[in-house]
Formats: structure tokens, C-alpha cells, sequence
């Protein structure tokens, strides 16, 4: 087994059977450590002892899907609905600015309310404050002119979970409006735009077993984005998942390491959902391989609102104590944040 770790490290992609046999082989303690020794020096290589951060803005929960596994989704009762002003999101990237914030992703769900040119203003506005910053959308799936209008206006990035590569997995996720061929191909369009773009998948989501885990990274491979973000799965209350089992801790850090041996470059968050599952869970994370950490900017008043699924953390703290509580932890390992956009190295 371990040998197809080594191969993974050399030529940066497995056969479907060997991907089969490697993740099914994730509970092994050695297997997972000897992989994240290698995905550890392969980062290193890369980004040094570096952590980048991204300031999240999440200024809607508001959201025309319905989603089976997530608590935004338009037919959960129970979502206490809210959105930003273009003021109150200003508000946030000021104090993101000054504390050192050179990334701001604004990410909602799909609503309707917020029209293509307010989001052309909303860009405009924070890069004519802001021109050293970069803008990072993840507001779902549009229309390549709707991608292109948004690119022209100053976004740098888009985030897009592809969420499974496996179309009947897909299907079992989603209602049927949903199409897993759409949202691949909008990663695509994002792509040929310009944008440095980001895929991603929950791991351990009901339905899901080595051979959707395969087609992910095979799918990951074929892309090459620029950013990749995984996270398990954590059920969220008022949705048919509600009473389906976590995601694995040790599976995720498994990924985490062998996404980070394939795609050697890519930008790697040691996601909130892992800190969830684990005190130690970002921490952990940066220890497999991942190298940059989303704290959030939002107003306190609405963190808790934005929950896409349960027990999310850091949802009482202000951003300045979340970006010290940060500091604290990345360097209790060795690592430190870095004030930086944290561009990916594939566009340099």
C-alpha cells in the first residue's frame, strides 16, 4: 500500500483499481501518517511554513436550491433568513484590511434578491479601496456571462464544490433540477474566463464510497484547479441528512494528503468543518498537507445564521479573535500567517 503512495508522489495520478485499494485502506494509522509525512514535505517544498488566510464575508442565506445536506437550503423552516448590505460587507473588508486580510470571499447561496450589476458594484467598490486585495466569489452556479460580467468588474477567484464526480452519487444529493453535468461544466467556463478556480467534495457523504472518492480525484485531476476544498460531511439540521452519520476525521486527513501529493501546488484549506468534527481539526489539517485557513469577517450577529450545517464554530467570536485564535494555533505548530493574497503559483 504504501507503495502507491509513492507512486501517487511520482506521477501525480493512480489507475481507478489502485485509488479503490489506497482509500479503502484509510483507517490504517501508518499508511495515513506515512502519507502525510510526504504531503507535509511536498507543501513545505511549495509554500514553506506559510499559512495564507481568506477573510470570509457570508452575506446571504438565502438560496433557490434544495440541497438534501444542506441548512440553507429553500425548503429548511427553520433557517433564520438574512442579508448583508453592500454597507455592512464594506464594513467587514475594512476590518478584515486592517487585520491583515488581503483575500475577501463573499459566499452565499443562490438568491435571487442580489441582481449581476450589484454584484459589479459591490467588486468595483472593494477594489478601488482595496486594489492589493483579491476578490473571491462563491455564490453557486450562473451563466458564463454572468461569470464573465463579474470577472471583467475585478473578481480574481471562484470557489464551486463540484461536490461528487460520481453523476448517480450526484443525483442522490440533489433534487432533480440539479445537474452534475451543469456544475461541471460552469468549473470549466470559470477556467477558460481566467478565474483562479476552486472544486471540491464533502467527504463521507451518505452514498459515498472508495469508487466516488476515485472519481473525485480523477476529476480533480482532469480540472487542475487552482484550489481544491474538501471538508467532511457534518449533517445539518431540518434537512432529509439530518440523521445521517459524521463524516470520517481520518478519511479527510487521508484526502487531504493525497490531494496534496497529486495536485502539488494547489491551494489546500484546512477547512472550518474539520475544526468542527475536532478541536485540533485545523491544526491537523495543516499537518496533511493544507495550507490556508478561512476565518470569518462576518458580523457576529449573523454567523450563527449562515448554517449549512451543525455546531459550526467561531460563530460568538469577533474576526480579531478569530484571526489571534489563528495565529496561536498555526504557530503552536510551527507554522505562521502570512499577510499575503496568496495567489495560486500556477498563475506566476
Amino acid at each position: 500500500m504504501f507503495d502507491l503512495i509513492d507512486k501517487l508522489e511520482d506521477k501525480e495520478t493512480l489507475e481507478r483499481e489502485e485509488w479503490i485499494t489506497l482509500l479503502s485502506a484509510y483507517q490504517d494509522d501508518a499508511l495515513r501518517d506515512y502519507a502525510a509525512q510526504k504531503a507535509r514535505a511536498v507543501a513545505q517544498s511549495v509554500y514553506g511554513h506559510d499559512v495564507y488566510v481568506r477573510g470570509l464575508i457570508e452575506f446571504t442565506n438565502y438560496c433557490r436550491n434544495d440541497c438534501y445536506y444542506c441548512g440553507i437550503r429553500r425548503s429548511n423552516p427553520d433557517a433564520d433568513r438574512y442579508r448583508l448590505t453592500k454597507e455592512d460587507i464594506l464594513a467587514c473588508c475594512e476590518e478584515g484590511w486592517e487585520l491583515g486580510f488581503r483575500t475577501f470571499v463573499l459566499q452565499g447561496g443562490e438568491d435571487g434578491y442580489f441582481r449581476d450589476e450589484w454584484y459589479e458594484e459591490l467588486i468595483h467598490e472593494i477594489k478601488q479601496r482595496y486594489p492589493k486585495c483579491a476578490v473571491t466569489l462563491s455564490v453557486g452556479e450562473r451563466s458564463g456571462e454572468t461569470y464573465r460580467r463579474w470577472y471583467e468588474a475585478g473578481a480574481d477567484r471562484y470557489l464551486l464544490r463540484h461536490e461528487t464526480a460520481d453523476d448517480v452519487h450526484y443525483r442522490s444529493m440533489h433534487p432533480q433540477e440539479m445537474s452534475p453535468e451543469h456544475r461541471k461544466k460552469c468549473l470549466y467556463t470559470l477556467r477558460e474566463i481566467g478565474y483562479q478556480v476552486g472544486c471540491g467534495f464533502m467527504v463521507g457523504s451518505p452514498g459515498q464510497g472508495p469508487e466516488q472518492l476515485a472519481q473525485d480525484m480523477e476529476f480533480i485531476y482532469e480540472l487542475k484547479p487552482h484550489m481544491v476544498g474538501i471538508g467532511p460531511f457534518v449533517p445539518a439540521a431540518g434537512t432529509p441528512f439530518a440523521d445521517k452519520a459524521q463524516g470520517s476525521l481520518e478519511l479527510t486527513l487521508f484526502l487531504l494528503s493525497l490531494l496534496r501529493l497529486q495536485e502539488k501546488k494547489v491551494l489546500l484549506p484546512a477547512t472550518t468543518a474539520l475544526g468542527t468534527i475536532h478541536p485540533l481539526g485545523r491544526e491537523m489539517g495543516i499537518r496533511a498537507g493544507a495550507n490556508v485557513v478561512m476565518p470569518n469577517l462576518s458580523p457576529v450577529a449573523v454567523r450563527k445564521k449562515y448554517a449549512l450545517y451543525d455546531h459550526k464554530i467561531c460563530t460568538g467570536e469577533e474576526a480579531a479573535e478569530c484571526r489571534g485564535c489563528l495565529n496561536r494555533r498555526m504557530e503552536s505548530i510551527g507554522y505562521r500567517i502570512v499577510t499575503d493574497r496568496g495567489d495560486s503559483p500556477y498563475i506566476r
